[in-house]
């Protein structure tokens, strides 16, 4: 899933993000959660579907960042 930022009010919750962006609970990933990266800045991240990812990074002036978020994990060598 990939990864986004957006900027919500402070103490936002994950049910203000989903209603902000417009989103069913299904487009998120719930488990991830909403993430403060920037409390200062009030920068959120939050994991969303593909086809979200798109529609949101395709909407200009949201001030909505979309990145992939790839698995890391430790060789197996």
């Amino acid at each position: 899933m990939p990864l986004l930022t957006i900027r919500l009010p402070r103490d936002a919750t994950l049910t203000a993000a989903v209603q902000q962006l417009g989103l069913a609970v299904s487009d998120v990933d719930v488990a991830y959660g909403l993430v403060a990266l920037d409390p200062a800045r009030d920068l959120y991240a939050l994991r969303v579907t593909d086809a979200i990812a798109a529609r949101l990074a395709a909407a200009d002036g949201a001030g909505i960042a979309v990145f992939a978020d790839p698995r890391i994990e430790p060789s197996a060598e």
